[in-house]
């Protein structure tokens, strides 16, 4: 096969730690399995479906917040990170999950928010209590508000969930800050007690076997005390509340912790960046380990958009020194199988809308093949909880039912995240698609849509064709076919509607892209394809991948 002659190259390490190749599953607890028949997925349903993970052959469990919470934001408004949410489960059920997982071979990475914390919260009920000025209110942003009678914000900042980002105390003169839904209050990240608090956090749950941390927002912890209105252009490091230069110096000192326990623990950056060198410095032996790599999953179903998202990620993570984690979906957006089967196939938050005309089993098509590019591709993959099923975004949910903050605080234009949060089916037959792992029990927290029945995990091991069947064989043969101990990656020129390359091992992955079949040259070897293809055959049709031998 020709070759082009530019090459990607990622570091080589012979001894490389266990997240640099990793297989990572993200949990949503409430939306996994429910152990106890109430309806809400919880840590008992996780434990009763670890056999489920293993036989997958994932390396690792992300697990979304899981902490005490009033569940405003699915469970990022933090009251307590050291105690479990009494709806999924106790602290001891907690421990036991993990280190169950952990006999298993699976590793357990869990979420930690820094940015802000529930209104419930011990030290916002206090600051709400204090008078303006008392060391309550220090560890937040309280401010007065502008106008003669402080009556505006004190900014004109605006939220990603949509709407402002101050809410004045109902009882009291002052403002006070949140990035996101006005139950997330900011922390101010300047106070020396907020920074040992979560200090202490990573100690409690390294203390109790956690292998990792995925940190939430990871770029706007810190925020200009001037609190400054967002300039015109934003410059390295002049935004008030993102990317400040500040913010590194909280994560220098994650990674002291981190480092201080024996085996290999990771820290796992959300940061959504465009500035590749402000990205590159959060990385590196004294700070996080990595960060997620968006690019390929906001890319159309294009040769060129999803070559250049690849190449850019591979490009930055090289400048690092550390491998890419990859994604192509997580609990904040529209699953790949929806996704894909759009005329703009793209992600981006803006975009999100009511009634987006969809061809789900063309999506669901190209989502099989994206899974096997990320897995062909050097460093971790990361998979949303029924990918593996090639679950479509669930976008007719009763309205009175979405609890998500960016459908109300967007009055409604914006359908939210919850379309992507509904329960797994596990049991084709059975009520509730056999969500609960016993029964008698009550109806899943949200809906799920009839035609998911074939899409159950049970209906899917009868069937040797299924996406949770391609699942499998990708994971068991990934590591096999592509040594992660050599992660050059090799571009091939087969036309303009295919994304091919050889990793270093000299096993290929080949996409086509295009509306037309594929011939691949004589010699070419296909250990798996992510459509059925007749053994021998070298035709790929449109919209699949292939994993050819050496």
């Amino acid at each position: 096969m020709p070759l082009t002659p530019d090459e990607e190259h990622l570091p080589v390490s012979p001894a490389a730690p266990w997240w640099h190749d990793a297989v990572v599953y993200q949990v949503y607890p409430k939306s996994f399995a429910d152990g106890d028949g109430d309806g809400t997925g919880d840590l008992a349903g996780v434990r009763a479906r670890l056999p489920y993970l293993r036989d997958l052959g994932v390396d690792a469990l992300w697990f979304t917040p899981w902490y005490v919470s009033p569940q405003e934001d699915g469970g990022y408004d933090v009251t307590d990170h050291r105690d479990i949410d009494p709806v999924l489960g106790t602290l001891e059920q907690a421990e036991a999950l993990i280190a169950e997982a952990r006999a298993l071979g699976i590793r357990t990475i869990i979420d930690v928010v820094p940015n802000h914390v529930a209104a419930d919260h011990p030290w916002f009920t206090a600051a709400t209590a204090a008078a303006p000025g008392s060391p309550e209110r220090d560890r937040f942003w309280f401010r007065p508000g502008a106008g003669p009678d402080g009556d505006s914000p004190p900014t004109g900042w605006t939220s990603p969930f949509g709407g402002a980002t101050w809410s004045r105390e109902p009882d009291g003169d002052e403002w006070y800050l949140h990035l996101f839904a006005p139950g997330q209050p900011d922390l101010n990240w300047n106070h020396p007690e907020v920074r040992a608090e979560y200090e202490d956090i990573l100690r409690f749950w390294f203390d109790r076997g956690a292998a990792g941390i995925r940190i939430d927002s990871a770029a706007v912890l810190m925020k200009d005390p001037d609190l400054p209105e967002v300039p015109a252009t934003v410059t390295g490091g002049n935004h008030p509340f993102e990317d400040r230069d500040d913010v590194h110096e909280v994560y220098r000192r994650w990674r002291q912790v981190t480092d201080s326990y024996d085996d290999d623990r990771v820290l796992v950056g959300e940061v959504w960046l465009a500035d590749r060198e402000r990205l590159a410095r959060y990385v590196g032996p004294e700070e996080l380990h990595t960060v997620f790599g968006f690019d390929v999953m906001a890319a159309p179903w294009e040769q060129a958009a999803l070559r250049a998202a690849v190449v850019e990620t591979l490009r930055t993570h090289e400048r690092l020194g550390a491998p890419p984690a990859w994604v192509l979906g997580n609990h904040d957006v529209t699953r790949p199988a929806t996704r894909y089967g759009r005329e703009d196939s793209s992600f981006s938050y803006a975009r999100k809308a009511w009634g987006i005309p969809t061809d789900v089993e063309l999506g669901r098509r190209r989502a099989r093949a994206m899974a096997l590019l990320t897995l062909a591709l050097p460093g971790s993959c990361y998979i949303y909880q029924g990918e593996e099923l090639g679950l479509d975004e669930v976008e007719d949910l009763p309205r009175d039912l979405l609890q998500d903050p960016m459908y109300a605080r967007s009055g409604g234009s914006n359908p939210g995240r919850d379309g992507c949060r509904v329960p797994l089916p596990w049991r084709a037959d059975a009520p509730g698609l056999g969500f609960a792992v016993t029964s008698p029990a009550a109806a899943p927290w949200l809906p799920q849509p009839a035609h998911w029945a074939d899409l159950a995990v049970d209906a899917q091991e009868r069937r040797a064709d299924s996406t949770l069947q391609l699942y499998r064989r990708a994971l068991a043969l990934r590591r096999r076919l592509f040594d992660a101990g050599d992660p050059t990656v090799v571009w091939m020129d087969l036309g303009e509607d295919v994304l091919a390359f050889r990793r270093g091992s000299g096993a290929a992955c080949v996409v086509n892209l295009g509306e037309g079949d594929l011939v691949l040259p004589d010699g070419a070897d296909v250990a798996l394809a992510s459509a059925a293809t007749a053994p021998g055959d070298r035709v790929v049709p449109p919209g699949t991948a292939v994993w050819l031998r050496p």
